[in-house]
């Protein structure tokens, strides 16, 4: 996807889909009023982009490079740190967008809520285990983090490079977990996160930017 260049047409549809998508389906969270009168009151986290599209824009192609772009870390397990470091902050829209769209990337069903429960769950790689117990840490208290801490990566063979690309998506989606809690943005149903996870997998990030 040449996602570096905007196509308002295409924009259009994306917003109008998602929006036809959220309209139609029940929502999963307790439901909570927009904070701002200039937002709808079931406001979705497209109706945030455009409050400000010269700051989200930029996020967006942020997402794109780091969540898409070349990286030791495959796309479905940038998905997967993504979807937990959103679990962990209990954020609803968030942790179901990127669980499933871990789950369309390939990571198994069910198994981002089962990581959350148990770090050592069989499932979980030896190799990806000590990544996401370095983000949950990062997470939930970041002055914690120690040498131990960044051995355990590099001794289950990840280099420099994806323990800084792990660190760049939990921080990121720190952040995004705020911006969508802070603005009262709700959770999705889990059939528009399915499909909002398989149009993420197929055309990345950039197509949610503005003009």
């Amino acid at each position: 996807m040449p996602w570096l260049f905007f196509d308002s047409h295409a924009h259009e549809k994306t917003a109008a889909y998602l929006a036809e998508l959220l309209i139609s389906q029940p929502i999963q969270k307790e439901f909570h009023m927009s904070r701002f009168s200039s937002l709808p009151s079931h406001a979705t986290v497209m109706d945030v982009f455009k409050l400000s599209p010269e700051l989200t824009n930029p996020i967006l192609d942020y997402h794109e490079v780091l969540l898409r772009g070349p990286s030791p870390l495959s796309i479905a397990e940038r998905e997967l740190i993504a979807a937990y470091v959103s679990g962990v902050n209990n954020c609803g829209f968030c942790h179901g967008a990127h669980t499933a769209t871990a789950e369309a990337c390939g990571i198994g069903k069910g198994l981002v809520k089962e990581f959350l429960a148990d770090i050592n769950h069989p499932e979980l790689s030896e190799k990806m285990r000590p990544i996401l117990s370095y983000v949950r840490k990062l997470t939930e208290v970041p002055s914690s983090i120690t040498v131990e801490d960044v051995a355990a990566v590099f001794n289950a063979g990840w280099n420099e490079q994806a323990l800084h690309h792990a660190i760049h998506v939990c921080a990121l989606f720190n952040f995004m977990n705020r911006l969508v809690e802070g603005h009262g943005i709700e959770a999705l149903s889990p059939v528009i996160s399915e499909q909002l996870g398989r149009q993420l997998r197929d055309q990345g990030y950039a197509q949610f930017k503005a003009p």
